[in-house]
């Protein structure tokens, strides 16, 4: 995986369009109550030469794991900001998958209560391995999140090796 100019990651990537779910997110109370849908895009860069030439599901990540992510993610624990909903299904997306180098998340909200027409509003991030999971290699092994909380209650995310798994 390549960066181009714009810093815009470039090769082989797992790609998940309009994928929705209903959360809780948000900063107004009747987000948090009553929820909304939520679409989602995710673009996942690894290499696919292997599975490619084996035609092999085992050299490859099943779209339906980096799906299930999503889906803990947005149906789960309630964010005040999609940055935060973003963010999270970036980092899980790391931890779990050692094998992708780069993500590009897109989090929206098609009913929001703004006057216009539109699709939908929203955010979209992308993230490195190197930059943002530099603690979780890049190989096959696999690995599991770790939350270290320290004194100001900040959650910093940390990868290890999980045994046996």
């Amino acid at each position: 995986m390549e960066a181009v100019g714009n810093g815009t990651p470039t090769g082989d990537k797992l790609v998940l369009r309009g994928l929705m779910f209903h959360g809780y997110h948000g900063v107004k109370p009747e987000e948090k109550k009553l929820g909304q849908k939520f679409l989602i895009d995710v673009d996942a860069w690894m290499d696919l030469r292997s599975a490619g030439k084996s035609d092999n599901i085992t050299d490859t990540i099943s779209y339906t794991a980096i799906y299930r992510i999503v889906k803990e993610v947005v149906e789960g624990k309630s964010h005040d900001l999609l940055e935060s909903v973003a963010q999270t299904i970036a980092s899980k997306i790391f931890t779990n998958h050692s094998q992708i180098s780069a993500v590009h998340v897109k989090v929206g909200k098609p009913h929001v209560a703004v006057a216009g027409s539109f699709d939908y509003l929203g955010i979209e991030i992308i993230r490195y391995r190197s930059i943002d999971a530099p603690d979780c290699p890049s190989t096959h092994t696999r690995w599991k999140t770790k939350a270290i909380f320290t004194t100001t209650r900040a959650i910093i995310w940390r990868c290890a090796i999980v045994l046996g798994a």
